[in-house]
């Protein structure tokens, strides 16, 4: 009795053992509300510059599962279908469950939500990070993928410093804009818009002397586009459009305008010199490759529904002067 007690102990041991070493997980396709059978499965090792460590394939059930050689370190599990990479954060122990979708190059049901313009200056520049939601609310959901998923209009003279996009995953990585020939402030980019939110930040400098006309144009129409600026910058507008919103944080101020319609925006104008103060999170890789464990772009600046509660709750006029031209 005694033998088979301490047999049953190590077995029990050897399995807990075994389990904590181990990624384990389960694919479906919700497309078609099926097992993803045979989708690439790729484990990378984040503490190394997302080194792959071990590769392999759903079952006809879609499960998968990997041997963790480092259990001690975060890794990141990708699960490719149709071309189009679903990652997901994972330790030794995890037991996943990843959603992937049938992919298409354009689909129905892509809207914007909203769109954040943080302004602050940089010595004889204007630093500017435009960040903005998309979702894609498609029925059946699918995903769009290919060379061109969205366009971004940037101000003509702007000098990109960096791209960020980021998924329903919450993974943020660099990608690239890239110039439409012929169209100074039209650019667009590469990154697959999954179902649910999709985020991008632009982040770029502009030459300044004081002052800067900005006209904003969205390919999507928006339920808020919102421009912050610190305190001692001056934003003025002849649009009725804008709104000051209370924001409970003296660092910096905000108007906005709601249910904006796809094209050119309210313009608006800048005045002055102030600092905006960083967002709060992990600066991001310089590799276009490499994933980094980000919050989502925007949600550091206030959310479309805060700023719809402060508007309502307090809305007063805003000192309109002329602001002609384009940015």
């Amino acid at each position: 009795m005694k033998i088979s007690l301490v047999l049953c102990l190590l077995a029990c041991c050897s399995v807990g053992s075994l389990a904590a070493d181990t990624i384990t997980g389960v694919a479906r396709n919700q497309t078609l509300g099926l097992p993803a059978a045979g989708d690439e499965v790729i484990l990378l090792r984040l503490d190394q510059g997302m080194q792959e460590v071990a590769r392999t394939k759903t079952d006809p059930q879609g499960t998968f599962a990997f041997n963790v050689h480092s259990p001690d370190k975060l890794h990141l599990v990708r699960l490719v279908h149709q071309g189009v990479n679903y990652d997901q954060r994972a330790s030794a122990g995890d037991a996943l469950s990843v959603d992937v979708f049938d992919a298409a190059s354009k689909i129905q049901g892509v809207t914007g939500s909203i769109e954040i313009i943080r302004i602050g200056t940089n010595g004889n520049f204007l630093h500017v990070s435009d960040m903005v939601e998309i979702r894609n609310n498609s029925a059946p959901p699918l995903t769009q993928a290919g060379k061109h998923t969205f366009d971004v209009y940037l101000p003509a003279h702007a000098k990109i410093d960096s791209v960020l996009a980021a998924g329903s995953d919450k993974v943020a990585v660099m990608i690239t804009a890239v110039p439409v020939p012929g169209e100074p402030e039209h650019y667009i980019v590469n990154f697959p818009l999954r179902p649910g939110a999709t985020k991008f930040s632009f982040n770029y400098d502009l030459p300044y002397r004081g002052r800067a006309i900005f006209h904003p144009r969205s390919i999507v129409s928006l339920q808020q586009l919102a421009v912050m600026i610190p305190p001692t910058m001056k934003f003025t507008s002849r649009s009725s459009a804008f709104d000051v919103l209370a924001t409970g944080n003296n660092s910096y101020q905000v108007e906005a305008a709601n249910q904006v319609q796809a094209g050119e925006g309210p313009g608006f104008e800048i005045s002055g010199l102030g600092i905006l103060p960083a967002l709060q999170s992990p600066a991001p890789s310089q590799s276009k490759s490499r994933a980094v464990p980000l919050p989502p772009p925007a949600l550091s600046a206030p959310t479309a529904s805060a700023m719809r509660a402060q508007a309502a709750a307090r809305r007063r006029p805003v000192l309109r002067q002329s602001a002609g031209g384009r940015r």
